[in-house]
């Protein structure tokens, strides 16, 4: 049997006019929350890559992945302590090119929020602390 590793993923956090894109998540983990557009890395794709391609696939947004912000590890443990799944997240800033956010793949909504409007929805894991390196950097 092969190991179990973590998994690679990207989240494109867009923040344009002051607002974050966020989609609220179809399946799970985190099914119902809101968070940034994104999923997996492919073999051979880089992450910055991967981010647009989500966005694309999740909202219809189009945007330019810019750099890396940070890396996010989200780890889920059972009461027993083993580890139900682990995700390495990289957070891409991209700048918003074109498009009107619409729910598609595997989200089930998608907008425009402010920094103290995300705070009143249900988030998924480390989205405010990425917010809040938006905010800080001043971008």
């Amino acid at each position: 049997m092969e190991p179990r590793r973590p998994k690679l993923a990207a989240i494109a956090v867009v923040y344009h006019d002051r607002r974050f894109l966020l989609v609220k998540r179809k399946n799970a983990p985190n099914a119902g929350t809101w968070g940034f557009p994104g999923g997996h890395v492919d073999l051979g794709e880089t992450a910055l890559a991967a981010a647009e391609r989500e966005l694309f696939e999740e909202t219809g947004v189009v945007g330019e992945a810019r750099r890396y912000l940070t890396n996010v590890d989200v780890i889920a443990r059972a009461e027993n302590g083993e580890v139900l799944y682990h995700y390495m997240l990289a957070a891409v800033f991209c700048t918003y090119q074109s498009g009107t956010p619409v729910a598609a793949d595997d989200a089930a909504d998608a907008g425009w929020f402010t920094a103290s409007e995300i705070g009143d929805l249900n988030q998924s894991p480390n989205v405010e602390d990425v917010v809040d390196l938006i905010i800080a950097a001043e971008v």
